[in-house]
């Protein structure tokens, strides 16, 4: 009976739950982000790495990081073997790397490693700050 629940429940946040909305590479993401205005995610990840993957399904799913995602971001991940894309990203010291970019590649910040929801929302007004602060010195 509980697997039962579990999986209509399961099957409910599927069809109705909100969820990121992945762009394909890194180019598509920063043309996106340029015509509407928004700034770039990249989640940097490893195809083995099970922090990339907690990170996806846990912390990422939440819909108040969804929420937060779909107003200011276009997100776009990024597989650590793309030599060609990790050419155009800056260093990337461990998977999960997060990049907080604008279009043209200003990094605003980086989130390294697995972060929970709490402490992954928390970057959202740091980003923010960041972005900002780079529109005064312009």
């Amino acid at each position: 009976m509980r697997y039962a629940v579990a999986v209509i429940l399961l099957m409910f946040s599927t069809l109705f739950g909100a969820d990121i909305v992945w762009q394909k590479n890194l180019k598509t993401a920063l043309e996106s982000a340029g015509k509407t205005h928004k700034l770039v995610m990249v989640m940097v990840e490893g195809k083995h790495c099970r922090w990339c993957k907690k990170m996806r399904y846990r912390t990422l799913s939440d819909s108040r990081v969804v929420e937060a995602l779909q107003k200011g971001y276009v997100s776009v991940r990024v597989d650590e073997e793309d030599s060609a894309t990790m050419a155009e990203l800056p260093a990337v010291n461990g998977v999960p790397t997060i990049f907080f970019m604008t279009p043209d590649k200003t990094l605003l910040d980086t989130s390294i490693g697995y972060y929970g929801v709490e402490d992954f929302l928390s970057f959202f007004p740091e980003v923010e700050r960041a972005r900002k602060a780079l529109k005064h010195r312009s």
